[in-house]
């Protein structure tokens, strides 16, 4: 379903908007996280896709690889430690502390008996986890039926303790808002509600980190993209990455698409409404990132002004667009890209396959789209079950490729 939304503007980078999220503040952001041994130094790869444009048949495809940020595999590795960071830092303001020693472990015993607790799908606890080990506190995660094992695994060897539902994502985030009440615990969520924005803001502002790697490498390289795909979730990643493009190319910024799993549509909801709304399917996806059930209203804000469309895709579409990315061909790199990292391309692909909806999205010969992948194989098992192939495999095809001819654009 393609929804198109009439309240997206083109006007300047409000001042309103500004003073919760900008430009500075990611860019501060990113200078902390190039301090922690938890991410790999540099920025991440944009590559270039000419064979997959040429197929679908418009002007050119840059693929942004997060899969590659850091031993987490995913974007995740950005928001987490720094909300993380940045609540310390708020609730310890007279201690006049050292984001960047934070991240070195410098304070573990001012921390030991701080403990952080979230709700999550994998990656944001992963995450968060990680952050946790290395500035010293102590680490909660809620997870609900439906995360793998293989997932739960991943988070625990971080050292965080694990707490297990029966329920849905909703549920989990319920019972770790319940957990930290009880226990005067602090949550650490991507979610915001009424009366809690403030770390929310902080994950989105990590997220900027992409967002600013991706402007520097457009404008070094005197490219520009025409439109870009987003992952729509409960919208933190996408109101991270777009707030950074609306204030650097301000009416000038990419005609924006925000893709999300049929069955968890509550930012397609929240558009036709006008408001943060609900999904209205079972928020059951193969795409466990994007498996959510309720819009970040804080998110919303920044994406009901920028989103000119929002739209669901199948599972199916997804699990394709993984294997796609995976085979590669003559003239582009093989990916690794999860099951809610191909979201994006996967909402590009279904439209080049209805000229009417390419159309009305402004697609074509000349488009220049920019896609995500936000995590690689966060679920190995998982990630072979649906391509075939491990990731060790394709990972060991990338290689090779990139060896013979490497396709980074920066």
């Amino acid at each position: 379903m393609l929804f198109a939304n009439t309240r997206a503007t083109r006007t300047l980078y409000p001042a309103e908007l500004r003073s919760i999220m900008s430009m500075a503040k990611a860019e501060e952001s990113r200078e902390w996280l190039s301090t922690w041994s938890g991410i790999n130094p540099g920025a991440t790869p944009l590559y270039s896709l000419a064979g997959l444009a040429k197929e679908l048949g418009v002007g050119q495809i840059l693929l942004k690889d997060e899969s590659i940020r850091s031993e987490l595999g995913s974007f995740k590795a950005l928001g987490a430690p720094i909300a993380l960071v940045r609540l310390i830092l708020r609730l310890w303001h007279n201690e006049k502390l050292d984001p960047k020693a934070l991240f070195s472990g410098t304070y573990a015993s001012l921390l030991k008996r701080f403990t952080v607790i979230s709700a999550t799908d994998g990656n944001h606890g992963k995450g968060l986890a990680a952050a946790a080990k290395s500035l010293g506190c102590r680490c909660v995660i809620v997870l609900h039926a439906n995360v793998s094992p293989e997932r739960e695994e991943a988070i625990a060897a971080f050292g965080a303790e694990i707490v297990r539902i029966s329920g849905n994502y909703d549920a989990s985030v319920e019972e770790a808002a319940r957990l930290a009440s009880d226990n005067g615990w602090h949550v650490v969520s991507d979610t915001s509600y009424e009366g809690y924005e403030e770390i929310p803001r902080d994950v989105m502002q990590g997220y900027g980190t992409i967002a600013a790697e991706i402007n520097e490498a457009l404008t070094d390289s005197g490219t520009s993209v025409t439109h870009v795909f987003l992952q729509g979730g409960v919208g933190g990643l996408a109101a991270g990455i777009i707030s950074y493009l609306w204030e650097a190319r301000s009416d000038k910024r990419p005609v924006v698409v925000v893709v999300e799993p049929e069955q968890a549509d509550c930012l397609l909801q929240s558009a036709i409404v006008g408001k943060a709304a609900k999904a209205t399917g079972t928020v059951d996806s193969v795409m466990a990132g994007l498996a959510c059930g309720e819009a970040s209203p804080l998110a919303w804000r920044f994406l009901q002004p920028t989103a000119e469309f929002f739209m669901t895709i199948k599972d199916v579409d997804a699990v394709d667009a993984m294997r796609v990315l995976a085979k590669g061909n003559a003239t582009d790199t093989p990916v690794l890209a999860g099951e809610s990292g191909v979201a994006g391309l996967s909402g590009l692909t279904q439209l080049m396959r209805n000229p009417a909806l390419a159309r009305q999205v402004g697609l074509n010969s000349d488009s220049r789209v920019l896609v995500i992948n936000t995590e690689g194989a966060t679920a190995p098992s998982v990630y072979e079950e649906l391509v075939g192939e491990s990731a060790e495999n394709v990972l060991f095809r990338q290689k090779k490729f990139l060896d013979r001819q490497p396709l980074r654009l920066a």
